[in-house]
């Protein structure tokens, strides 16, 4: 089990060690729970951080339906 979204970020970015410092790379984030992950795998491997910002897609016909 994983602690929390630290420590999953952190694990994550072990995995992903050979992105380490690379130019051409840089760590998305959904926000909520993503950013703190994405922040932990960011600093650890020396990379830009940025956010993609969604937005559920509503159903006209059903309000409890979204993509």
């Amino acid at each position: 089990m994983i602690k929390d979204r630290i420590e999953a970020g952190r694990k994550l970015a072990y995995k992903l060690a050979a992105y380490k410092n690379t130019s051409d790379t840089v760590v998305l984030a959904l926000p909520r729970g993503g950013v703190v992950v994405g922040f932990e795998i960011a600093s650890a491997l020396g990379l830009p951080l940025d956010i993609i910002v969604s937005r559920k897609i509503g159903s006209p016909d059903n309000p409890e339906y979204a993509i």
